[in-house]
């Protein structure tokens, strides 16, 4: 066995080998996978081997398209079958809730240049002729959906990585993992040590406990899961010779099933609600080519489902019945990326679609590895989006949730329930109990939404349309553009960056100059090329020392990028907060006039300006003060320990009786700052894009000190971006964006390029006759073309506006007329206009008055 690699792969499934592939594809001869077994004794070969690209991340499903494109040239390079059958599928919905539920995939779809249609129940019949139609009301027809054969791909994988130069190590369980004090790492397996400068976990199944070899308890919990396989169907046949064509697969949202056709019967796969975790604490290291003891009386409900919905599945016989375990994260996506903390310690784990995700898994890792990024934007895979919130038995709830409802439709206002409350803070009890608080889940924290009349009335009722909260939402925004309102805020990321370096440090990493001493500056961060990975509030604190607000969701992720920036000598010192610090915001006309009954130095207009920053106490507790809103109206952050929190929001609720004061949750912050045409990072503030295209080049100085991604975002000015951030204003009815829909622009015959085009990868489509139909263009039709997508929205209750943030081409980013931009909406297209200003207080005298 060799004694040095470049990188060290620990695992032999399909997500392995494809990081090895990838890896050995980008240059990199000398990588070594070690498996403890054989080449897929883990999840991969008893998966069903199912693939599609539809995701509810775009940006996932981008990376699961190009997993089904490489499979030919994996084909043609390793000379080894995947046994690729690409039928199509098809998604039944039994509800016209369900229905909605695919107008809106489609819709997504289409910004991505997707081939998907809504069809008829009797459309789908004449591909899928077992489905009793009358159960359905419609479905979504995806060309690029089918299945392969698992070990065949796995294995052309390992032989294509072979022929480029990757080696791997069977029979060879690796015991140890340490870091030697010079960075590398000792890999240390039941043959030997391997040195090594990067290490892989693609343990699967086994993940977790490697993991552990390092000091790191990943969230992913192993479920069981099972499917059956029929004897040969008479149904399957007969349609086989009729039409020379083999079954599509199908999803049933009702029956939480799929289907596809195996040999001349079919396979029946479930994702029951009665889940079962399988070795929930830890993997046995001897399991191997194993199967779990079924349990049909688990999956009855579905299969009794199944048997209404495909009277043929009633009448076959079963012929195998499969229970194999396999791994999944709390929210279902794989987690990929560098283990903040860890110097070159990767993960490639957690990937329950493996046969979708592989590829493209192994693509963004290997880039990642190579040139320091993954070259997509995978936040959604990202392994720095959990934080240390995510407990073992957090862990396992969440999975099992997400499990139970992984053919679930998720609404837009629905907030899951399992392990919650997980994290509070001193106000959790006030909120709920004597504010009637509908609740959310900020990264692990309780987080205020709305405020309903009463205990009884604070839940949503689950919709696509607006729903219950809307005019009490309505009324909270009115209050703080009236008056004066109060929320909780504590759910921000919160830093602290001192020392002799680091007001430099901080302006190397981010594109505007740091504030003087007092004051507050607004700034991205962007990567080495230029792309836009952060969005801050950094204050000067004085006496070296910076106070640094970001994105909640983004903590671990940003601590990754800080850290391997972070100079050597100790000049640099960085600490984050989590809910060691916590905070409460004030908005409204009235602010001023409330807070100055809580401070005692002089807040008048004159000495505490907008963008200033102060320490001070409120109402008598030490406290962290910025001048500055998200809602875009006059108001204060006022920060503290958490030890103060309960005195201060009693103190200014009492104070602000007299002004009428209000709460206010996080959904009328979110529509004020739309109001305002704010974006938000995750959402509008993205890797993918530029600091120029996202619409934020008077935070960017390029003439200041060097800075990463200077080279980068001056060349995006020079040439110009090719997409640009505007705000919509949209003719909605009930129904605001809910985020990814595509943007629909009337331009004739002219192709602005932004839209990808479609895969051309997919499979024909037949009428009930067996005649095969002509192939759409989702994104043309006449003059219109679809040019761009929507980032997020909702409705502005102050302007009374539905409202959206999205990218158009850059050359269309300045066109406010009617009639020229239009938004699909559940399936029916509503006409929109840029707005080239803030609807609301477009000059920010409100801010600064």
């Amino acid at each position: 066995m060799q004694e040095h690699a470049s990188a060290v792969v620990i695992g032999g499934g399909v997500v392995g080998c494809s990081v090895l592939y990838h890896l050995a594809k980008a240059g990199w001869k000398d990588v070594l996978l070690v498996e403890r077994s054989e080449l897929t004794s883990g999840s991969s070969w008893h998966a069903a081997g199912g693939f599609h690209t539809l995701n509810g991340d775009p940006n996932v499903a981008r990376l699961q398209a190009y997993t089904v494109s490489l499979y030919s040239e994996l084909e043609e390079l390793s000379g080894q079958s995947c046994g690729l059958h690409l039928t199509g599928g098809v998604m039944l919905a039994d509800s016209e809730e369900r229905l909605n539920f695919l107008r809106y995939t489609q819709a997504t779809g289409r910004a991505l240049g997707m081939d998907t249609e809504i069809i008829t129940p009797s459309e789908a019949k004449a591909m899928f002729p077992l489905m009793d139609e009358s159960r359905f009301v419609g479905a979504l027809w995806d060309p690029v959906e089918g299945h392969l054969d698992p070990s065949g791909t796995t294995h052309a994988y390992a032989m294509a990585a072979r022929k480029l130069g990757g080696k791997i190590e069977l029979r060879n369980r690796v015991t140890d993992i340490a870091q030697s004090p010079d960075g590398t790492w000792i890999v240390t397996t039941e043959k030997g040590t391997v040195r090594t400068d990067h290490v892989v976990n693609a343990g699967g199944l086994w993940a977790r406990e490697v993991g552990r070899m390092v000091g790191l308890e990943l969230p992913l919990l192993a479920m069981e899961h099972m499917y059956l396989l029929t004897e040969s169907m008479p149904e399957v046949r007969e349609f086989n010779e009729a039409s020379g064509r083999e079954l599509v697969g199908v999803i049933d949202f009702k029956g939480e099933i799929y289907t596809r056709q195996e040999r001349e019967g079919l396979l029946l796969g479930t994702y029951e609600k009665a889940c079962v975790p399988w070795s929930a604490k830890e993997t046995p290291w001897d399991f191997g080519h194993e199967l779990l003891q079924p349990d049909l009386d688990r999956i009855t409900p579905s299969l009794e489902v199944g048997f209404e919905h495909f009277p043929a599945f009633g009448r076959a016989g079963i012929k195998q019945i499969v229970n194999g375990p396999f791994t999944f994260a709390p929210d279902g996506n794989p987690l990929v990326g560098p283990v903040q903390g860890l110097t070159n310690f990767w993960c490639a784990c957690a990937v329950m679609a493996g046969f979708s995700q592989g590829g493209g898994v192994g693509l963004a890792l290997a880039n990642w590895m190579t040139d320091g990024d993954p070259g997509h934007d995978i936040f959604g895979m990202d392994v720095a989006r959990f934080g240390d919130f995510t407990s073992l038995r957090y862990t396992n709830a969440k999975v099992r949730e997400n499990y139970s409802r992984r053919f679930s439709i998720r609404f837009p206002n629905e907030e899951l329930p399992a392990a919650r409350p997980q994290q509070t803070t001193p106000l959790y009890d006030i909120m709920v109990r004597d504010n009637h608080a509908v609740m959310g889940d900020s990264w692990g924290l309780e987080t205020p939404l709305w405020f309903a009349p009463s205990a009884a009335e604070a839940k949503d009722d689950l919709s696509f349309h607006r729903s219950n909260d809307f005019a009490h939402v309505g009324a909270e925004v009115r209050a703080v553009r009236e008056r004066v309102g109060v929320t909780e805020i504590a759910n921000f990321a919160k830093y602290e960056v001192s020392g002799p370096g680091a007001g430099g440090w901080l302006s190397r990493l981010m594109t505007n100059t740091m504030p003087m001493p007092g004051r507050i500056v607004l700034t991205p961060m962007l990567n080495h090329e230029g792309k836009l990975i952060g969005d801050f509030t950094i204050a000067s604190a004085g006496d070296e020392r910076f106070m640094v607000w970001g994105s909640t969701a983004a903590q671990i992720y940003h601590m990754r990028w800080f850290e391997r920036h972070l100079p050597t000598d100790g000049t640099v010192r960085l600490r984050r907060f989590g809910q060691e610090l916590v905070g409460l915001s004030i908005a409204g006309p009235q602010s001023r006039a409330l807070f100055e009954k809580l401070a005692d130095i002089d807040v008048s207009n004159e000495a505490f300006r907008f963008m200033d920053y102060r320490e001070m106490d409120v109402a008598g507790c030490p406290c962290k003060v910025n001048r500055i809103s998200y809602t875009g109206d006059l108001g204060y952050e006022i920060w503290m320990d958490p030890a103060y929190e309960r005195t201060v929001y009693l103190a200014i609720k009492d104070a602000g009786v007299e002004f009428g004061i209000a709460d206010f949750g996080m959904r009328a912050l979110l529509s004020m700052r739309l109001e305002k045409n704010f974006p938000t990072w995750f959402a509008e503030l993205r890797p993918i894009y530029g600091p120029y295209e996202g619409a934020m080049e008077r935070f960017v100085k390029l003439a200041k000190n060097d800075f990463i991604g200077l080279s980068k975002a001056a060349e995006e000015r020079e040439k110009g971006p090719k997409a640009r951030r505007v705000s919509f204003a949209i003719q909605a009815d009930d129904t605001d964006v809910m985020g990814d829909e595509p943007v629909w622009a009337k331009v004739g015959d002219v192709d602005h390029g932004l839209v990808s085009p479609p895969h051309g990868y997919g499979a024909p489509r037949f009428d009930a006759s067996g005649a095969e139909m002509p192939k759409i263009h989702p994104q043309r039709d006449g003059e219109w073309r679809v040019v761009g997508w929507v980032t997020s929205g909702g409705y502005g209750h102050h302007v009374d506006m539905s409202l959206a943030q999205g990218y158009v081409p850059a050359a269309m980013a300045d066109i406010d007329e009617e009639g020229v931009f239009e938004i699909e909406i559940l399936g029916k297209r509503r006409s929109a206009r840029i707005l080239t200003e803030p609807p609301f207080d477009p000059q920010g005298e409100r801010m600064r008055g």
